[in-house]
This record gives C-alpha cells, sequence and structure tokens, in this order.
C-alpha cells in the first residue's frame, strides 16, 4: 500500500444529513457509533446504546474523556423527558486553605488537587437501572473488546494524543504521572493515525464495572485502588468520597424559542447560559443567517448571557439567584435593551428576587438519548490510576479560591460545570437530541445550532458545518476559517476584536438526531472530528 497522510486532506469534502429508521447513534468515533448500534440490533434500546457508545468512547476517545470522568444525560423515555445530573463533588477533605497551603494561588490543572469524584461509572449504572433493557455485562462487552484486542488511531483522535503528549511531557514530571505514560505512551510511544493501541487493565476495569453495577468503582476494589494511589501521592480524594456518591435525577430547564422547547441540565451545569442567550435572541426579529446583524446580536446576547453564567453558576442552593430568575422573560428584556449597534463590554446583571465527547441514540419506539461524557481538559488531570486504565478528570479546576465568589471551592461541592447535552421538543413531542462539545464553546455551539434550526430552516448536517464563531472575553471574538471575510470585517467595524482561529483550535464537535414528522430518524455529525452515525 502507498504511504499517505492521514492529516491532509487537500480538497473539500462534505458529509450529507443520514436518514434511518430503525435506530440512529451519533458521535465523535466511528468504532464507538457502531458498538451503540450493534446493542440496538440485539434488542437494547437508545438508553442501552447510550451507555455502550458512552463505555466504548473511553477506550476509543481518551484524548476527551474516561472512566474517571463525569456525565450528564437527558432521556426521553414514554413520551417524558428525564434529566440526570453524574457530576461528582469535591473531596470532604479540601479547602481553600488547603490548596493554598499546597502553593496554589488557583486550582491547578494537572495532578490530584483539581480531581473531583467522578460520575461517569455511576451514570452508566443508573440509567441502565431506570430504563435499560439489556444487562451492563452485555452492554459494556464491546468497550471490553476494543480495550483488550486493541484498534487503530483515527486521524483526529492521533492528534490530539500527541498534543496531550507533547503538553505531559513537559509538565507532568512527579510520580503521581508515571502510569498516565506508561497507558498511553508505552516505552515513549505515542501511538499514531492507523496505529493499533490496547489497555487490557481498562478492559478489567469495565468488567468489575459491568459485573457489579458500578460498585466496585465506588464501594469495592476500584474504590480501594483509587483510594491508595490517592494517598500515596498526597491527593485529596478518598474512598469514603466515592462511597458517598449517588448520581442526581433532576428536572430538566427550559426556555421556549419561537415555539420550540430548547432543553438543559439545569445548574451546576452551563446549558442555562444557552437559554439565557436565546432567551434574549427570541425578542429580535432574525431574518437572515450570513448578515452582520445577525451575528452581532447572537455574539452581544452570548456575551451577556456568559457573563451571568460565570458570575451565578455552581451548586443551586449556592448560586444567589433562583433558576427562574435568570430565565425569566423580564430579565431577559433588561438583558437584550443593553445590546446596542457598537460590541459592549459585559458585565454580570442582577436578576430581581470545557475536552468532552457527546453523542446522542434513538431507537424504534420513539425512545432518545443526549449523553455527554468527559475527563474535562483533554486527557483530565493527568493521574491515571495504577492497573486500572482509569484516567481521573480535572474537573475541580473550575472552582474558585476567591472566598467571595458563588462557585468557591467547599468540601463535597459541585462546581461550575461545562458539558451539557441538549434536547429539543415541540408541543410536546420529541424532536430530538443535540450536542457540541467543546468547553466554553459548549452553549454557544448549542444556541448556534438551535438557531440555525429553527431560524434558518438547516438541515442537521448542515447546522452543524456552518462556520462557528466563539466570544472569548471582553469585546474578543474567535472565528473559524471559513467564516465569511466581509461579515468579520463588519463586525471589526462595530467594535468587536476579531481573532481568526489557528487550524486545531476549539470550536466544538457537535452531533443531531432529529425525528420528522414521519417518524423517520435524521442525523447529522460534524465535520470538525472522525464523527460517524451508525443507523440501520
Amino acid at each position: 500500500m502507498t504511504q499517505f497522510d492521514a492529516h491532509e486532506y487537500p480538497y473539500a469534502s462534505r458529509r450529507m444529513t443520514t436518514f434511518a429508521k430503525n435506530g440512529m447513534v451519533a458521535t465523535s468515533q466511528p468504532l464507538a457509533a457502531q458498538a451503540g448500534l450493534d446493542i440496538l440490533k440485539k434488542g437494547g434500546n437508545a438508553v442501552d446504546a447510550a451507555i455502550a457508545t458512552a463505555a466504548c468512547l473511553t477506550v476509543v476517545e481518551p484524548t476527551s474523556n474516561g472512566i474517571g470522568g463525569d456525565a450528564f444525560a437527558l432521556v426521553w423515555i414514554k413520551d417524558e423527558l428525564y434529566g440526570l445530573n453524574a457530576s461528582g463533588p469535591s473531596p470532604q477533605s479540601i479547602s481553600i486553605d488547603a490548596v493554598k497551603a499546597k502553593g496554589h494561588e488557583e486550582m491547578p490543572v494537572l495532578g490530584w488537587t483539581p480531581v473531583t469524584v467522578p460520575g461517569a461509572p455511576g451514570a452508566w449504572a443508573a440509567l441502565s437501572k431506570r430504563f435499560g433493557r439489556l444487562p451492563l455485562t452485555e452492554v459494556l462487552k464491546p468497550a471490553i473488546e476494543y480495550a483488550e484486542n486493541g484498534y487503530p488511531l483515527s486521524p483526529t483522535l492521533a492528534f490530539y494524543w500527541n498534543q496531550a503528549y507533547k503538553k505531559f511531557k513537559k509538565s507532568c514530571t512527579g510520580a503521581e504521572f508515571e502510569h498516565w505514560f506508561k497507558t498511553f505512551a508505552p516505552d515513549g510511544h505515542v501511538p499514531k493515525a492507523g496505529e493499533i493501541w490496547k489497555s487490557p487493565a481498562h478492559a478489567q476495569t469495565l468488567r468489575l464495572i459491568a459485573e457489579t453495577n458500578a460498585e466496585s468503582f465506588y464501594r469495592g476494589e476500584l474504590a480501594e485502588k483509587i483510594d491508595a494511589f490517592s494517598r500515596e501521592c498526597g491527593g485529596f480524594l478518598t474512598k469514603e468520597d466515592l462511597a458517598a456518591y449517588q448520581p442526581e435525577w433532576v428536572e430538566p430547564i427550559s426556555v421556549n424559542y419561537r415555539g420550540y422547547d430548547v432543553w438543559e441540565i439545569p445548574p451546576n451545569g452551563q446549558g442555562m447560559v444557552a437559554l439565557m442567550a436565546l432567551n434574549i435572541m427570541k425578542g429580535f426579529d432574525v431574518t437572515a443567517k450570513d448578515s452582520i446583524d445577525t451575528y452581532h446580536k447572537q455574539i452581544e446576547a452570548m456575551k451577556l448571557a456568559f457573563t451571568d453564567g460565570m458570575h451565578y453558576i455552581t451548586e443551586p442552593k449556592q448560586m444567589g439567584v433562583t433558576v427562574e430568575e435568570l430565565l425569566s422573560d423580564e430579565y431577559a428584556a433588561a438583558r437584550r435593551s443593553l445590546i446596542g449597534d457598537e460590541a459592549l463590554t459585559p458585565e454580570p446583571g442582577k436578576p430581581n428576587g470545557s475536552g468532552t465527547v457527546y453523542l446522542s441514540t434513538a431507537d424504534n419506539e420513539g425512545n432518545m438519548v443526549s449523553f455527554i461524557q468527559s475527563n474535562y481538559m483533554g486527557f483530565g488531570s493527568g493521574v491515571v490510576i495504577p492497573d486500572t486504565g482509569i484516567a481521573m478528570q480535572n474537573r475541580g479546576h473550575n472552582f474558585s479560591l476567591n472566598p467571595e465568589h458563588y462557585n468557591r471551592l467547599e468540601p463535597g461541592k459541585r462546581t461550575y460545570h461545562t458539558i451539557i447535552p441538549g434536547f429539543l421538543t415541540k408541543d410536546g413531542k420529541a424532536v430530538g437530541p443535540f450536542g457540541v462539545m467543546g468547553g466554553f464553546m459548549q452553549p454557544q455551539g448549542h444556541m448556534q445550532v438551535v438557531m440555525n434550526t429553527v431560524d434558518f430552516h438547516l438541515n442537521p448536517q448542515s447546522a452543524l458545518d456552518a462556520p462557528r464563531w466563539q466570544w472569548l472575553e471582553g469585546k474578543t471574538v474567535e472565528l473559524e476559517r471559513h467564516f465569511p471575510e466581509h461579515l468579520a470585517l463588519a463586525l471589526q467595524r462595530k467594535g468587536h476584536d476579531i481573532k481568526w482561529a489557528q487550524p486545531g483550535n476549539y470550536f466544538g464537535r457537535g452531533q443531531i438526531i432529529w425525528r420528522n414528522e414521519h417518524g423517520v430518524l435524521v442525523g447529522g455529525t460534524d465535520m470538525r472530528t472522525d464523527g460517524c452515525i451508525a443507523a440501520w
């Protein structure tokens, strides 16, 4: 076979919208999507398929998620929408003073300090128990087989794997990082696109989770291993923190946007930012997608919503304002009134009173799942539990060490969370799941995808393919390279500080599955990744 570069694509290509009747799985990895479809074909439902895909993604896309991460889900079952918050709290032994005593003035990115209780295995078990049809021992089989026997890396996966290795090689020099290198760069070799990587220890961990419905992870053999390594490295996380954990079933929150109900998970997640931005935008007449007026107002609405989100969002009982106040039409009108012809520098208002994988599934019974899972920043904390393949997240990095901040670090507290699954309904009927992963890009991606769908009537694939913008801070906005240049110049004239993104910059990677009026499933998968829709 001739030699070629799996990362070079000199000619434009495009993906088409996918149609199917019996079932569909959309995610960022073809092998994981196929794993979910295989479970559907074995008699599993959309929930079983989501769990299978999520577990498989910890193996075939470890650059973005792992067994030691968190998860959230929106589940449409029998014409009702359910929410699951499987984000874990900070350890009981941690505090602002304890972190500062280690020499930190802000929460670190790497090591044991930013590690919170992982919620992903608990999410799989909770979803399976309440809505699943097949046992976890069957549902996790594809993930176990890929971990045990290996699989070839896809191009985007290989790119981010190599990026992480170069970063960790410089920053992760302590003993606590040794097992990351043993697991993901054995003998100093970083796998390339098309090369086989396997992790038998990861397979055994998944087997224990499946056989015990995740009890081993929180109250058994795996919990003991996590506790032992944390103690050895001076971490805050203990087996008592793991044993106390349970995922939380929550009531999803929504706003009505031009006749469609847009649903998100409530705080501590940032889904409310997307809803606040849409609430502001619904007061404007939006007639054209590629117009300076549309982009300017979208950016300004997102700035205002994000500034409020970063200021207020944390554990709901500690927010200082209520979700209802922030999502009220009155507050949206007040924030909308601040938008003029020039770019503004946003400040939080006062109402009265980040590496991730996303997947969506649907079956032929009307069930649909919007699921997101993450280690937060790429591989997470750089900590891998010895002989388990468990890469621990660094979600605690989002905590503030300012004792006056709503999202200040406290023992047993869940931090502001970036990962958000989305769902769309109309007149009480499911339209379908959608999501855009990618840190603080996520609510911005959600707003852009919803408006592409509702306002501009784009099909799912085009709604994802459309060039994206990303507000960074102040008046700074980053644009994808294929964003129209004349519109970028017009935004600049309105006072926006425009930055063109470099190749490889993050604008999120999304998936969509809609169910049309004929009951046909319609899917789109993001061109920005190795994405795939498996359907039948």
